[in-house]
């Protein structure tokens, strides 16, 4: 689905990618998707990554002059990066190079191992660094210092445009100090927060929503069904992304295999969803939320 994360994202790395081609000296500025859990930022990644990847590939197959790295070809223009938990410098590198299949042994350094990666980054042309769940490395203990050094560090060596996320970067210890200075004045900010349900006129939530029920293939499914309910969707998911993709998508599946073919609002009351919706959705004790509290007394 379109979502105005991602059309921001798409324009904001193609205005990025564009003067960055011929930036050689400095660090190319870079994008950070923000935002809360399940919201959706990894989807738009990923989405944004894709185009790149198609554009750059119907270019180079059209004879275009951006195909290739250095040895030709159609290249490698996207790479995508996930930071692992407890992440250390040697690892967050190791996992550069694992993306594009770079040979490493456990005996080299973690220099060595950056070394390898920038030079074959390089030679096969990527353009576009995807790096996903920045929030992980905490620069306030020394193996979180060094991790988030190399998040920084490669956008000098390599001739890539660098988009991160993680969740509310902006509130994390990546952001504090002399690195978090650094990373916050080479990266715009990009919110990919929940979808309210309407914003002046607009009803973004309910545009989401009806553009998922276009994309369903039910036989029996009325148009419509979602749309009316709407509100419900939106207090169900908390307005996020991920959440609302998970509830429809389960209650689709769950319709195709009992047979009837179509997502009714009780199909949808039996689907079970992520914890931090369903905790939204349904307080821990309800019964506890209705009684007001006991007056104090003498």
């Amino acid at each position: 689905m379109r979502t105005p994360a991602i059309d921001a994202l798409a324009k904001n790395v193609r205005t990025l990618m564009i003067p960055g081609r011929h930036q050689d000296v400095t660090a190319r500025p870079g994008l950070i998707v923000t935002g809360p859990a399940a919201a959706g930022k990894t989807t738009a990644l990923l989405q944004v990554g894709r185009a790149c990847h198609l554009a750059h590939t119907a270019r180079s197959r059209a004879g275009g002059s951006e195909g290739g790295g250095e040895g030709g070809g159609e290249g490698v223009p996207v790479a995508y990066v996930l930071v692992p938990p407890a992440a250390t410098a040697k690892t967050l590198a190791a996992e550069f190079a694992r993306h594009l299949g770079v040979p490493i042994t456990d005996r080299m350094t973690q220099a060595q191992i950056t070394n390898a990666v920038c030079h074959v980054y390089g030679e096969v042309g990527v353009r576009l660094v995807m790096i996903d769940e920045i929030h992980r490395p905490n620069p306030r203990t020394t193996a979180g210092a060094e991790t988030a050094d190399l998040l920084k560090d490669p956008t000098e060596r390599i001739g890539a445009t660098f988009v991160y996320a993680g969740i509310d970067v902006a509130a994390t210890p990546l952001f504090t100090g002399v690195r978090g200075a650094q990373l916050a004045g080479r990266a715009a900010l990009i919110d990919c927060g929940a979808f309210p349900a309407r914003v002046g006129g607009a009803e973004p939530f309910l545009d989401l929503v009806a553009a998922m029920e276009n994309a369903l293939d039910l036989r029996a499914h009325r148009a419509g069904t979602l749309p009316r309910l709407v509100s419900y969707l939106h207090a169900r998911t908390a307005g996020r992304i991920g959440s609302l993709a998970r509830l429809v998508r389960r209650a689709a599946v769950t319709a195709i295999l009992d047979g009837t073919e179509r997502i009714t609002r009780g199909g949808l009351d039996a689907v079970r969803i992520d914890h931090l919706a369903e905790e939204h959705h349904r307080p821990r004790n309800p019964a506890r939320a209705r009684t007001p509290p006991a007056r104090a007394t003498a």
